[in-house]
């Protein structure tokens, strides 16, 4: 998966021939981590990042649950579905600074700031022909963790997590806050750390 920008399908941890019922599951799966009473009593920046959050999986499930938007989605992505079985990803460079506005798969206004997320993602992988030294530092924050390391992997950059909660529940995290912040730039291979967020299990 090298060499390609992250999906509406690396965020919801689904493969590209996913269907419609397990796009839904997985939606589920991801948005119940962030449900209310599991946030009570989190901090402000915790709060911040579920709502980034839930944007984000808003966006990318009415971006595949519907077949036409879906279509639409896939063909804008380089996802080629005129093969049964897993759909195949190719390459296809980003025009850097692409706004929500400049693509018509965005699920309204609602989604624009999680498009906007995705496609600085996408710009932040893309290969260029002569990569600099030294690179400008994605914003994670809102993404779950398993996303952010793919993301960062890609990359090359090395990621250490830094738990907050004391007792955490056995699910994936949520990125709350990074070091260096966007948009600060990194040597490649340089190292990436991020506060990592978790429902309580509570004590014992």
């Amino acid at each position: 998966m090298a060499g390609r920008g992250i999906t509406w399908y690396d965020i919801l941890d689904v493969l590209p021939d996913a269907s419609v019922d397990t796009i839904q599951q997985a939606y589920e799966a991801k948005a119940s981590l962030l449900r209310p009473p599991l946030m009570s009593g989190a901090p402000s920046k915790v709060l911040t990042a579920a709502s980034r959050a839930q944007a984000i999986l808003d966006a990318a499930r009415r971006a595949l649950v519907d077949p036409a938007d879906r279509e639409r989605y896939d063909e804008a992505a380089g996802l080629r579905r005129d093969v049964p079985g897993l759909a195949q990803a190719r390459a296809v460079p980003t025009e850097p600074g692409w706004r929500p506005a400049d693509v018509d798969f965005a699920a309204g206004p609602p989604g624009e700031e999680a498009l906007g997320v995705l496609m600085a993602l996408t710009d932040w992988l893309t290969p260029h022909p002569h990569p600099p030294r030294r690179i400008l530092v994605a914003d994670v924050r809102g993404l779950f963790y398993t996303v952010c390391v793919e993301v960062a992997g890609r990359r090359d950059l090395r990621v250490t997590a830094v738990r907050l909660t004391e007792h955490p529940m056995p699910v994936d995290g949520l990125v709350v806050d990074q070091s260096p912040l966007p948009p600060a730039k990194v040597r490649r291979a340089g190292a990436l750390t991020v506060q990592v967020w978790h429902p309580s299990a509570g004590p014992g």
